[in-house]
């Protein structure tokens, strides 16, 4: 079993950064997908970028593309997203989730996830 801590959340002006990490414990997951999903209140939960474990490629949310970065230190079983340029529209709980099933952008395939971290972004 693997438990995902998210940490790096707060409050930060429009136009301000912030750097997610996603801590693991349990097993390795160095074959894992790793993935950031988002949740605002009232709203649906929603893909943010996921990593696979191969060729370290990344995928992204036309919503957060060529704002975020996502990578991953397997050695040290931390995942994270860095965000820049944030908008109002980025405010949400920010999850991390990890899945066997490689570069899914689908929630429900995911099979671990963490508590979540608040993000506020004020105008």
């Amino acid at each position: 079993q693997v438990q995902l801590l998210e940490s790096g959340g707060g409050l930060v002006q429009a136009g301000g950064s912030l750097r997610l990490s996603c801590a693991a414990s349990g097993r390795s997951f160095a074959t894992y997908t790793l993935a950031w999903f988002r949740q605002a209140p009232g709203k649906d939960r929603e893909f943010v970028a996921a990593i696979s474990w191969g060729v370290l490629r990344p995928s992204y949310a036309d919503s957060v593309k060529g704002r975020s970065t996502i990578s991953r230190d397997n050695a040290r079983n931390i995942l994270y997203l860095q965000m820049n340029s944030l908008k109002p529209e980025d405010t949400a709980v920010y999850y991390c989730a990890a899945t066997s099933v490689p570069m899914s952008t689908t929630d429900g395939l995911y099979s671990y996830w963490g508590q979540g971290t608040q993000v506020t972004v004020s105008s």
